[in-house]
Protein backbone atom coordinates (compact mmCIF):
# COMPACT_ATOMS: atom_id res chain seq x y z
CA UNK A 1 0.00 0.00 0.00
CA UNK A 2 1.35 3.41 -0.97
CA UNK A 3 1.67 6.04 1.76
CA UNK A 4 0.39 9.53 0.93
CA UNK A 5 3.05 12.08 1.76
CA UNK A 6 1.94 15.48 3.03
CA UNK A 7 3.82 18.34 4.67
CA UNK A 8 3.34 16.92 8.16
CA UNK A 9 4.72 13.55 7.06
CA UNK A 10 7.72 15.26 5.47
CA UNK A 11 8.30 17.30 8.61
CA UNK A 12 8.34 14.18 10.76
CA UNK A 13 10.56 12.40 8.23
CA UNK A 14 13.17 15.17 8.25
CA UNK A 15 13.00 15.64 12.03
CA UNK A 16 13.62 11.93 12.57
CA UNK A 17 16.39 11.85 9.95
CA UNK A 18 18.42 14.63 11.55
CA UNK A 19 17.33 13.87 15.13
CA UNK A 20 15.60 17.17 15.72
CA UNK A 21 12.17 18.05 17.10
CA UNK A 22 9.59 18.72 14.39
CA UNK A 23 9.23 22.31 15.65
CA UNK A 24 12.99 22.97 15.97
CA UNK A 25 14.64 25.95 14.29
CA UNK A 26 16.30 23.82 11.60
CA UNK A 27 13.15 21.97 10.58
CA UNK A 28 11.06 25.15 10.68
CA UNK A 29 13.64 27.02 8.61
CA UNK A 30 13.71 24.27 5.98
CA UNK A 31 9.94 24.51 5.52
CA UNK A 32 10.06 28.29 5.58
CA UNK A 33 12.58 28.40 2.73
CA UNK A 34 11.03 25.52 0.78
CA UNK A 35 7.28 25.75 1.56
CA UNK A 36 5.94 23.29 -1.01
CA UNK A 37 6.67 19.58 -1.24
CA UNK A 38 7.97 20.00 -4.79
CA UNK A 39 10.45 22.69 -3.70
CA UNK A 40 11.59 20.45 -0.87
CA UNK A 41 12.11 17.51 -3.22
CA UNK A 42 14.21 19.73 -5.50
CA UNK A 43 16.44 21.15 -2.75
CA UNK A 44 20.20 20.86 -3.17
CA UNK A 45 22.91 20.17 -0.62
CA UNK A 46 24.33 23.66 -1.24
CA UNK A 47 20.99 25.27 -0.37
CA UNK A 48 20.71 23.25 2.83
CA UNK A 49 24.23 24.24 3.91
CA UNK A 50 23.09 27.87 3.88
CA UNK A 51 20.78 27.15 6.83
CA UNK A 52 22.31 27.76 10.25
CA UNK A 53 22.85 24.49 12.09
CA UNK A 54 23.03 22.28 9.01
CA UNK A 55 26.47 20.92 8.25
CA UNK A 56 27.58 18.61 5.49
CA UNK A 57 26.54 15.41 7.31
CA UNK A 58 23.02 16.65 8.09
CA UNK A 59 22.63 18.01 4.57
CA UNK A 60 23.57 14.64 3.09
CA UNK A 61 21.17 12.85 5.46
CA UNK A 62 18.33 15.13 4.36
CA UNK A 63 19.12 14.67 0.67
CA UNK A 64 19.17 10.89 1.14
CA UNK A 65 15.79 10.93 2.88
CA UNK A 66 14.30 13.13 0.17
CA UNK A 67 15.62 10.82 -2.55
CA UNK A 68 13.74 7.95 -0.96
CA UNK A 69 10.59 10.07 -0.70
CA UNK A 70 10.92 11.08 -4.35
CA UNK A 71 10.62 7.43 -5.36
CA UNK A 72 7.13 7.38 -3.87
CA UNK A 73 4.63 8.30 -6.64
CA UNK A 74 2.33 10.04 -4.16
CA UNK A 75 4.80 12.73 -3.08
CA UNK A 76 3.95 15.20 -5.83
CA UNK A 77 1.32 17.77 -4.90
CA UNK A 78 -1.53 18.58 -7.24
CA UNK A 79 -0.14 21.54 -9.12
CA UNK A 80 -1.91 24.79 -9.91
CA UNK A 81 -2.37 25.31 -13.66
CA UNK A 82 -2.05 28.76 -15.24
CA UNK A 83 -4.40 29.17 -18.21
CA UNK A 84 -4.79 32.96 -18.16
CA UNK A 85 -3.48 36.11 -16.47
CA UNK A 86 -6.43 35.89 -14.09
CA UNK A 87 -5.33 32.41 -12.99
CA UNK A 88 -1.89 33.84 -12.17
CA UNK A 89 -3.53 36.69 -10.25
CA UNK A 90 -5.68 34.24 -8.26
CA UNK A 91 -2.50 32.38 -7.27
CA UNK A 92 -0.63 35.56 -6.35
CA UNK A 93 -3.34 37.86 -5.01
CA UNK A 94 -2.09 37.41 -1.43
CA UNK A 95 0.63 39.86 -2.52
CA UNK A 96 -1.88 42.71 -2.36
CA UNK A 97 -1.56 42.68 1.43
CA UNK A 98 2.22 43.13 1.51
CA UNK A 99 3.43 46.39 3.05
CA UNK A 100 6.58 46.38 0.93
CA UNK A 101 7.11 45.75 -2.74
CA UNK A 102 8.17 42.21 -3.62
CA UNK A 103 9.24 40.72 -6.94
CA UNK A 104 8.12 37.11 -7.36
CA UNK A 105 8.83 34.48 -9.99
CA UNK A 106 6.65 31.48 -10.85
CA UNK A 107 8.33 28.59 -12.64
CA UNK A 108 6.08 26.53 -14.94
CA UNK A 109 6.44 23.19 -16.67
CA UNK A 110 5.36 22.34 -20.24
CA UNK A 111 1.75 21.91 -19.03
CA UNK A 112 1.74 25.42 -17.51
CA UNK A 113 1.64 23.89 -14.03
CA UNK A 114 3.40 25.85 -11.29
CA UNK A 115 6.57 24.09 -10.17
CA UNK A 116 7.65 26.71 -7.66
CA UNK A 117 7.12 30.24 -6.42
CA UNK A 118 10.08 32.29 -5.25
CA UNK A 119 10.53 35.84 -4.01
CA UNK A 120 13.52 37.20 -5.94
CA UNK A 121 13.90 40.43 -4.00
CA UNK A 122 12.10 42.92 -1.78
CA UNK A 123 12.17 46.65 -2.48
CA UNK A 124 11.32 49.16 -5.18
CA UNK A 125 11.49 47.75 -8.70
CA UNK A 126 14.62 48.97 -10.45
CA UNK A 127 16.27 47.65 -13.60
CA UNK A 128 19.68 47.75 -11.90
CA UNK A 129 18.43 45.65 -8.96
CA UNK A 130 16.28 43.07 -10.72
CA UNK A 131 19.11 41.23 -12.39
CA UNK A 132 18.13 38.46 -14.84
CA UNK A 133 20.67 36.16 -13.18
CA UNK A 134 18.72 36.01 -9.90
CA UNK A 135 15.44 35.57 -11.77
CA UNK A 136 16.52 32.83 -14.15
CA UNK A 137 18.85 30.85 -11.88
CA UNK A 138 16.02 29.00 -10.04
CA UNK A 139 14.16 28.56 -13.35
CA UNK A 140 17.18 26.93 -15.01
CA UNK A 141 17.93 24.83 -11.94
CA UNK A 142 14.42 23.36 -11.93
CA UNK A 143 14.31 22.92 -15.74
CA UNK A 144 11.28 25.18 -16.15
CA UNK A 145 9.68 25.58 -19.56
CA UNK A 146 8.39 29.09 -18.91
CA UNK A 147 7.89 31.69 -16.21
CA UNK A 148 5.57 34.37 -14.94
CA UNK A 149 6.94 37.29 -12.94
CA UNK A 150 4.95 39.57 -10.70
CA UNK A 151 5.31 42.34 -8.18
CA UNK A 152 2.93 44.27 -5.99
CA UNK A 153 2.28 47.98 -5.62
CA UNK A 154 1.67 48.68 -1.91
CA UNK A 155 -0.24 51.82 -2.94
CA UNK A 156 -2.95 49.49 -4.24
CA UNK A 157 -2.82 50.96 -7.74
CA UNK A 158 -1.38 48.55 -10.33
CA UNK A 159 -0.60 51.06 -13.07
CA UNK A 160 2.82 50.18 -14.60
CA UNK A 161 5.73 52.58 -14.27
CA UNK A 162 8.50 53.06 -16.82
CA UNK A 163 10.74 50.86 -14.65
CA UNK A 164 8.08 48.12 -14.57
CA UNK A 165 7.97 48.03 -18.36
CA UNK A 166 11.75 48.18 -18.80
CA UNK A 167 12.36 45.33 -16.34
CA UNK A 168 9.68 43.21 -18.02
CA UNK A 169 11.13 43.72 -21.48
CA UNK A 170 14.65 42.99 -20.25
CA UNK A 171 13.61 39.72 -18.64
CA UNK A 172 11.64 38.70 -21.73
CA UNK A 173 14.72 39.24 -23.90
CA UNK A 174 16.88 37.12 -21.62
CA UNK A 175 14.17 34.46 -21.55
CA UNK A 176 14.34 34.15 -25.32
CA UNK A 177 18.12 33.66 -25.12
CA UNK A 178 18.04 30.96 -22.43
CA UNK A 179 14.95 29.24 -23.82
CA UNK A 180 12.59 29.98 -20.91
CA UNK A 181 9.73 32.17 -22.11
CA UNK A 182 8.40 34.87 -19.80
CA UNK A 183 4.68 34.38 -20.37
CA UNK A 184 3.53 37.42 -18.44
CA UNK A 185 4.41 40.08 -15.92
CA UNK A 186 1.71 41.00 -13.42
CA UNK A 187 1.38 44.03 -11.21
CA UNK A 188 -0.75 43.27 -8.16
CA UNK A 189 -2.83 46.06 -6.64
CA UNK A 190 -5.68 46.05 -4.13
CA UNK A 191 -8.31 43.62 -5.45
CA UNK A 192 -7.07 44.24 -9.00
CA UNK A 193 -4.11 43.61 -11.26
CA UNK A 194 -2.60 44.52 -14.61
CA UNK A 195 -1.12 42.05 -17.08
CA UNK A 196 1.70 43.59 -19.09
CA UNK A 197 1.11 40.83 -21.65
CA UNK A 198 -2.44 42.02 -22.17
CA UNK A 199 -1.20 45.61 -22.34
CA UNK A 200 1.11 44.66 -25.22
CA UNK A 201 4.47 45.02 -23.45
CA UNK A 202 5.35 41.35 -23.97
Amino acid sequence: MTTQFDKYTFKMLLATTIREKDDSYIVSEIFSRFPSIQELLDVTEEELLMIKGIGKVKAQQIIAALKLARLNPSTAEERFVIRSPHDAYEYLKDMQYLSREEFVCLGLNTKNEIIFRETIFTGSLNASIVHPRETFLPLIKRCCASAIVAHNHPSGQPQPSREDIEVTKRLAEVGKIVGIEVLDSLIIGHEKYISLKEKGYL
